[in-house]
This record gives C-alpha cells, structure tokens and sequence, in this order.
C-alpha cells in the first residue's frame, strides 16, 4: 500500500468503522411474506452445486451458505450485515463499551502502532505504558504486516490470557517487552472539563449503554466545580454514532420534556415512531431516570455544539433535535449524513441480522441521509483552514448509500471530490513529517483546538472565525422522471 493511502485510509478509519449504527434491538416475526421466487432459488441451488463439485478445491457446506447471506445482507446497503459468532461478539461489545484486552486507545504511525492513551485504570496502564509510545511487535508478530483492526484483534482475547507487546518509546531511545494479562475492559465514552471559569466542555466519542450515566456524571463534577456555569459546549466532532436511547436521553438532558427528538418511518409499522423528550423513551427497565440527577441549569444554559464530517448517526439525532428547537448552536463542518436506523435481530444464540429497517427525520420533519446537519455557523479544524476534511468519506461517498441522485451529476460530484482529496493527502504527508507538537490538527479540548476556541467565542458574544472556505454540500438531485 502507497503512503498516500496509508494516510487517507488513516483519516477516515473512525467514520468508516461506522459511521456507528443507531441501532435498536428487537426480534420480530412478520406474517404475510410474498412467495419466494422458485426459479431463483433453483438458481442458487444449481450453483451451490456446482461449486461443490467443479471448484479446484472442496469448500465447507455451512461456509458457503454463511457467504451468500453476507452477501445477499451486504448488496443492500452500506450499513446492512450478517453477524456471524465472532462478529456479532464484536457488534456486542461495541455498543456496551465493554471488551476483553489491554486497554488502550490506539492509532496507526508510520506502519507502527501508537498509543493515544492507556485506558485508567487498565491492564496497559498499570504496565506503565505511556502516549506516544510504539507498539513494533504483537507476541512474535511484526505490527508493519497488520492492519490497524488485525493489531486490534490480536490485543483482543479472552480474559486472564498473556499477550507480549514490544515496545519503542522514542523519547528514552529503547525498545522493550511488555507481557500483559488481558482483563474486561470498560471503555469511557464521555470525557470534559472546565475549561476556564465559567465555560464547561463535554465530549462524546460514541454512544454506548453507559454513555448516558457517564455523562450525568460529568455534568455533576463540572457544575460541582463551578456551580456559576455561564455556558457549554458539547463535542460531537468524530462521534459515529451508537445507540438510538442514548442519542433520546442526551437531547432531553437539554431540552423541555414532551417536546419530539426525532421520528422514523419504514415500511414495518414499528418503524414508524416519534421519540419524545420523555423517560419511556430512554431509561432503562429497573434502572430509573438517570436525567434526574442533572442540575436545572442544564435546561438554559447556553449551548454550542462542534460536529464536522465524522459526526454521524445518533450524533446527528442530537445535533438535529438542538438545532430545530433552537436550543444551541451548531458549528463546525457539515456531518456525515448517515440518517438510517438499523435494527438488530438475533438469528439465534451467537449471530444475528442488522437491517436497515428505517429513516429518522429531525423534529422539523428533514430527513439528513447522505446530506447531514449543516451548521448554523461554518468553523475550519485549523487557523489556516480545513485542510483535511476532503479526506473524511460522508455517507453520499459509500457505494450503495440510500438516496435517489442523478448517476451522471453524482458522478461529477465525486471527481471534483477526489480532486480535493489527492490535494488533502500530499498536504497530509508532508505534515506527517512534522514533529508531533507542529502537526496541523491538535488535540480536541485541548489550548490549540481552534473550533473549541470559536465554541467558547460564540458563548461570550466575542467575534467568531467563520470560515471563508467551508460551504454545504451539494444535495444529490434527483431524476427529472421521478
């Protein structure tokens, strides 16, 4: 693989790995399904046949099957899958934020591994492994041959077994083993600070089970060390979404109870559904509301909230809902536009079905698949501009997305789209020369994230640098015949 594709595939790894379902989970039986069709299944049976006997080796029977499902599942549409044992284990853990390893968040340099940040309190941070330390070898594997999800796997296994890691920590010039016991990982979705007196940030990086308790208590520390908060900023940017409950609850921890969150429409009738600012649309049997702990304040505080490209899916429930009720103000960059609900079926004890099974639609009654919120104010990643944001994919740029776009004006959108691109990758690669503290793109809620500054600007009634760059993307057209 070229560097310039190392890189970009680098850059758009988050949305990619999900644009994260907003998922539901629910076992349904539909009566009233049409004939199958005869012929075609003969069709298949006659190829199954055939490969059975004529491909140069034998192939497994239950392979087979397992691989037209995936792709029967697969052709629809971009967020559509057949789970199997492992990747339904996966899909699982995912949405808990719960997994079994070492407990680091990760990131691929030069063909190596990085570490981003040791999880508190794992495995990995009780071995005094630091950010920015190298991983170079996984047990007896080299890290260069691997992707970034086969390291992952590998770091990955059952609880209380051993994995070696080699490691290159530059700044002491060294390389040494580290042998790690793997343990169940619980994973933090919500993090925030004060900021400085006055101004609070919360960030979401995804919505999860715990997501949602995870931030009341975030919001109980910030308020309990400025009880005077004057205003918020809540940090979607790179979120790929999660799960749809956790998307209800954050908009009702900021908006009137009763008012519409979001609404969904597919062709099963319990797809057809308005979810309310209200505790029966998000708190758990047995668990209570745990909204009820946030301060009042909460209600009126003044909001921005930051979003760009990688924000997907529940992100976007939430920036929708605040944005329709007039309840903050969004800025940053137009989102990824991944406005579908898929539901997940269990086809029995260890695999299961996730099915695009509707679209959700902002309280205003605006669809975003594959168009995204667009910001009531245009903000760069950078000073200088945003001069990465080409190599991010949205939903429009997935082969099969749902939508009715003209294929020739479609097609024109994409060249003009990889032009930006190739332009972003050579800026991209020149700037991975740099030392780390003179890279373009800072770290989020840090003193150098530019949008956070224009966040805070925005709640101060200072002067904001929109950009001059920035616009909406164009929506798809459709057909003049439809």
């Amino acid at each position: 693989m070229s560097q310039k594709l190392k890189i970009a595939g680098w850059v758009s790894l988050g949305v990619l790995a999900g644009a994260l379902t907003t998922v539901s989970l629910q076992t349904v039986a539909r009566g009233g399904i049409s004939p199958l069709p005869l012929e075609e299944i003969q069709q298949l049976s006659a190829v199954f046949g055939i490969i059975k006997t004529d491909y140069v080796e034998a192939v497994d029977d239950k392979k087979l099957i397992t691989d037209a499902i995936s792709g029967m599942v697969s052709s629809l549409d971009p967020h559509s899958q057949y789970f199997d044992k492992k990747t339904f284990k996966e899909f699982r853990e995912g949405t808990s934020g719960r997994f079994v390893g070492v407990g680091i968040e990760i990131t691929q340099e030069d063909g190596l591994i990085k570490i981003v940040s040791p999880i508190e309190g794992s495995p990995a941070d009780r071995a005094g492994l630091k950010p920015g330390d190298l991983i170079t070898k996984i047990d007896s594997t080299a890290v260069k041959s691997l992707s970034l999800n086969d390291a992952v796997k590998r770091m990955r296994g059952e609880p209380k077994t051993k994995v070696e890691l080699t490691i290159l920590r530059k700044d002491e010039s060294r390389s040494f083993p580290v042998t790690i016991t793997r343990e169940e990982i619980k994973t933090q979705s919500v993090k925030g600070k004060l900021i400085e007196p006055g101004y609070g940030w919360v960030r979401l990086s995804q919505f999860q089970e715990r997501t949602v308790d995870d931030f009341v208590r975030k919001i109980e520390e910030i308020y309990k060390e400025d009880p005077s908060i004057k205003g918020l900023v809540l940090d979607l940017r790179n979120d790929p979404g999660g799960l749809l409950d956790a998307a209800v609850a954050i908009s009702a921890a900021f908006l009137p109870e009763g008012v519409t969150v979001v609404s969904t429409n597919g062709q099963l009738e319990e797809s057809k559904a308005t979810f309310k600012a209200t505790p029966e649309f998000y708190a758990r049997r047995g668990s209570g509301d745990p909204l009820q702990r946030l301060p009042a304040a909460l209600k009126k505080v003044p909001l921005v909230v930051l979003v760009n490209e990688g924000s997907a899916s529940a992100s976007e429930i939430v920036a929708g809902a605040l944005q329709d009720h007039k309840r903050a103000t969004i800025m940053g960059s137009q989102s990824f536009g991944k406005g579908s609900v898929q539901t997940v079926r269990p086809l029995g004890p260890d695999t299961g079905l996730k099915l695009t099974t509707a679209l959700y639609y902002t309280p205003s009654g605006k669809s975003i698949q594959a168009k995204g919120i667009v910001p009531d104010v245009m903000v760069d990643e950078t000073a200088e501009g945003d001069v990465y944001a080409a190599l991010r994919m949205r939903e429009s740029d997935l082969e099969k997305h749902i939508g009715n776009g003209d294929p020739s004006a479609e097609a024109q959108a994409v060249a003009a789209r990889e032009k930006l691109r190739e332009e972003a990758r050579k800026r991209l690669e020149e700037d991975s020369k740099k030392p780390v503290t003179e890279r373009r793109l800072p770290e989020f809620g840090s003193a150098k994230d530019f949008q956070l500054q224009q966040a805070l600007n925005q709640l101060k009634g200072l002067p904001v640098k929109v950009s001059k760059t920035l616009t909406e993307r164009e929506p798809e057209k459709k057909d003049k015949d439809e």
